[in-house]
């Protein structure tokens, strides 16, 4: 697939970096709290366990160590804007990878401390990505499961998965681990312009306040005054959304989105994130 035609906003990677670690130590920090009833529950993520999930954030974010470990690729060749719609390319073995490694933590642990033994798993994560960050620069090409990607934008892309996996995490365990400000607003950001870059146009605008608004659709392009096509919602429920965790009818019902216009409807545009 060749780059998205579509301009790639610019991110403050200096933030970026620091909220991707502060929001690793977030999940960490209520990792460790989780009684084993709370790590055998269920997820809104298919089968997997709590358990799982927490690996699954852990080797997500380390994916960024792991990948500026190999050797450089010559050049890039995968766009950020590329990112969100190819990601079930490599569901199947992300899944494998996630319950591998979640078993054999589970397996060597002593009984009860489990989320001790996932917590170790965040704290060398944590290290392998800030020595990993102090000695690369973000244009530094780096080999990812989809593509050669700029370190910075890859690391755009953790954000958006630690955002998305912390919400699942809330939801599974009734916690309420905060989420960093900045990564939640480049993982807002991102799933919307990937929706621009779907259904490119300027017939409907989208507004997520405070982090974004973006056209999209064919059809007629506002120019002037109040636009005829509007979707609005806050960040979180727009994140659902996009990522398939809540339905449009159902934020609609609970007044959680609101479209206005003939052209409002873009439940069939959705979810853009598997």
């Amino acid at each position: 697939m060749p780059p998205a035609r579509r301009r790639t906003r610019s991110y403050d990677h200096a933030k970026i970096r620091a909220a991707v670690l502060a929001q690793l130590g977030h999940v960490r920090q209520a990792v460790v709290t989780l009684s084993p009833e709370e790590l055998a529950a269920p997820t809104r993520l298919g089968t997997w366990t709590v358990r799982d999930l927490a690996v699954h954030i852990a080797l997500a974010t380390g994916a960024v160590a792991g990948a500026a470990a190999l050797p450089e690729p010559p050049k890039q060749d995968f766009a950020l804007l590329d990112w969100p719609m190819r990601t079930v390319e490599q569901a199947a073995a992300i899944d494998e990878s996630t319950r591998e490694t979640a078993s054999a933590l589970e397996s060597t642990a002593l009984p009860g401390t489990t989320a001790e033994a996932i917590g170790e798993l965040y704290d060398r994560t944590a290290r392998a990505l800030s020595d990993t960050l102090e000695v690369n620069t973000d244009d530094r090409p780096i080999a990812t499961r989809r593509g050669a990607m700029r370190l910075g934008d890859h690391l755009v892309t953790r954000a958006v998965e630690l955002i998305v996996h912390t919400d699942d995490l809330n939801a599974a365990t009734g916690r309420d681990i905060p989420l960093e400000r900045q990564a939640l607003a480049a993982c807002v950001r991102l799933l919307a312009d990937t929706l621009a870059v779907k259904a490119p146009g300027g017939s409907v605008e989208v507004r997520i306040p405070p982090y974004t608004v973006v056209q999209c659709v064919e059809g007629p392009r506002h120019t002037r005054g109040t636009p005829p096509n509007v979707v609005e919602t806050d960040p979180l429920t727009w994140i659902r959304l996009a990522t398939g965790r809540t339905g449009w009818d159902e934020a609609l019902a609970a007044a959680r989105v609101t479209a206005s216009g003939e052209r409002a409807d873009i439940s069939g545009l959705l979810p853009l994130l598997a």
